[in-house]
């Protein structure tokens, strides 16, 4: 209940929807999930992206918690986008049913905790694990950890990738995020968080990017708005400097801000805790 109520809020303030219709459709899920118990079977369906991970923790969590009695659990969990198959191809997915076991509850319910925790270590550590029970979730956990800055410039890997195509002359915002989700081995970002990346790379007294006529990205981009990369944003780029502290904000139950931060170096897989840049 408390989740929903941030994250409902998280979502009106993207306006991504009225925090109503974000409280409305949490509210229907929690009550669809109460009501498990009048179906002989529930199949729950997760794509291998990030995005469908985190959720597939949080329900299994959740499922852990509950007396099941005759109602079997069962799950369709694949490396190919549930969105993208045609309703009619859908039927050649049962073949990936499988029982839930009681090793991918415990497994869930531990990772879950770890996302949770306010610092990210616990999270960090499950690559350490053999979680092959559930066999998406070691890419899941690497590419969350790729969202923490980077020692080398500050960046995370979408920032990072999102100034490497703006710096190599691309303007498009459309394009920019169309090559970007090339450089995704599971796709998970949405084009409006994507803008919102984009807008906090636009934002503050030493912006990384430029946008025509100033100010920042409509959602969606207009034709004629046009990104370039700032000086400051080929320095930070090349590494020659750190990019500006983000705005606060949360990775999981991880508050990142200008004073206090984690950093993820990807090449030797640790994390680093910083107080100031």
């Amino acid at each position: 209940q408390a989740l929903s109520e941030v994250r409902a809020s998280y979502i009106a303030d993207c306006g991504w929807a009225t925090l109503t219709e974000a409280k409305k459709n949490f509210a229907e899920r929690d009550e669809r999930l109460k009501a498990f118990r009048t179906y002989s079977k529930v199949i729950l369906w997760f794509e291998h992206d990030l995005y469908d991970q985190l959720q597939m923790l949080q329900i299994l969590h959740w499922f852990s918690g509950q007396a099941q009695k005759n109602t079997a659990l069962t799950m369709i969990c694949t490396d190919q986008y549930l969105g993208m198959i045609p309703p009619e191809k859908i039927t050649d997915l049962w073949p990936y049913e499988k029982d839930i076991t009681a090793a991918q509850l415990i497994l869930a319910t531990k990772a879950w905790a770890a996302f949770r925790e306010s610092t990210p270590e616990l999270w960090a550590a499950l690559l350490n694990e053999n979680t092959e029970t559930l066999p998406f979730l070691n890419g899941a956990v690497l590419r969350l950890l790729e969202e923490y800055p980077s020692p080398k410039n500050g960046l995370s890997r979408t920032a990072q990738k999102a100034l490497e195509i703006i710096g190599a002359g691309e303007t498009c915002p459309i394009k920019i995020f169309k090559q970007y989700r090339e450089t995704e081995e599971r796709l998970f970002l949405g084009d409006w968080s994507f803008w919102q990346i984009l807008n906090t790379l636009l934002d503050g007294e030493n912006p990384l990017l430029h946008l025509k006529g100033g100010g920042l990205l409509s959602r969606p981009p207009e034709k004629d708005q046009i990104l370039t990369i700032s000086p400051l944003g080929k320095t930070v780029l090349h590494g020659e400097k750190h990019a500006p502290p983000q705005p606060d904000h949360w990775i999981g139950g991880v508050h990142l801000s200008a004073n206090v931060f984690w950093m993820w170096d990807a090449k030797k897989k640790v994390l680093q805790r910083k107080s100031h840049l």
